[in-house]
């Protein structure tokens, strides 16, 4: 399963102004994606390992966590992300 990080397009970046917001603290912590997530970094570093797979986003990325996908967050800079489920 593959993570893809990616600079968004403006359209990109118009219609995730509308999800809501998540925020975390600098921290270490494993997740479970029972479902597909999009996501637009505003604030942080992040680096995510998901097996035999790193990825390192911050501030400005987009980010799509594939469902079904177990993975471990290190949260460098605190988080701040708009999300989408599905």
């Amino acid at each position: 399963m593959k993570i893809i990080v990616r600079k968004p397009t403006a359209a990109e970046i118009k219609t995730a102004q509308a999800w809501p917001v998540w925020t975390k603290e600098p921290s270490n912590f494993k997740w479970h994606y029972d479902e597909r997530e999009t996501c637009l970094i505003f604030e942080g570093d992040v680096l995510v390992k998901a097996g035999s797979e790193t990825v390192n986003f911050k501030a400005g990325d987009l980010v799509i966590f594939p469902e079904g996908l177990d993975c471990e967050w290190h949260i460098a800079g605190a988080v701040k992300k708009h999300y989408n489920f599905g």
